[in-house]
C-alpha cells in the first residue's frame, strides 16, 4: 500500500489522549487508512505523520472528519542506509 508523509500544523499547543487517539484511529479505519507513526515538534504545534492508504484523497477524509489539518500530503518511498551496503 502507497505511504505518504503529512505535515500538520495546529495553532495551540498538541495534547493526545487516549480517547483522541482511539477516535482518529476508528475514522482512519472507516477510510481505510492506517497511521504508522508521527514525530510531534519541539513547541507541539505541528507533526509529521506517516501513513499508508490507498491514496491521498483518503488522508483528507480522515483528517477532514477528525477535525484534524492535513497541509501538505506527500507520497513517500523507503530510503534507507542498509539499501547501499
Amino acid at each position: 500500500m502507497p505511504r505518504f508523509l503529512i505535515e500538520r500544523n495546529f495553532a495551540e499547543q498538541l495534547e493526545v489522549t487516549n480517547d483522541a487517539a482511539s477516535a482518529v484511529k476508528q475514522i482512519n479505519d472507516e477510510e481505510g487508512v492506517k497511521w504508522l507513526f508521527s514525530f510531534l515538534s519541539a513547541d507541539k504545534k505541528k507533526t509529521y505523520c506517516l501513513y499508508e492508504a490507498p491514496n491521498a484523497e483518503s488522508i483528507r477524509a480522515a483528517a477532514r472528519r477528525a477535525n484534524l489539518p492535513a497541509d501538505v500530503i506527500v507520497q513517500v518511498s523507503d530510503l534507507r542506509p542498509e539499501m547501499f551496503n
